[in-house]
């Protein structure tokens, strides 16, 4: 298996650092995202879901009723673009 590589867009970066600051819990379950996501892109937890329209190519899953982690995956890396809310156009 190739190991993946985890890239954040920079307001990715600035909503982790955020959640670490506002709720641990909720930073907790982003961890075990990323780390489940690192292990199967397309299935496990947080309900993975591919994305439509503007964001085709993208993938989503849950943190919170409001919130999600947008995702792409390439042969090398998983780049996150969003922790927070829903999805961003």
């Amino acid at each position: 298996m190739t190991k993946l590589n985890i890239n954040f867009y920079y307001s990715a970066w600035d909503e982790y650092l955020a959640w670490k600051k506002e709720d641990k819990k909720i930073s907790k379950k982003i961890d075990k995202l990323i780390k489940d996501t690192i292990r199967h892109p397309f299935e496990g937890l947080g309900k993975p879901e591919p994305l439509r329209e503007s964001l085709t190519g993208y993938w989503s899953r849950q943190i919170t009723k409001k919130d999600r982690m947008v995702y792409s995956v390439t042969s090398t890396e998983i780049r996150i673009l969003q922790l927070k809310y829903h999805y961003t156009k």
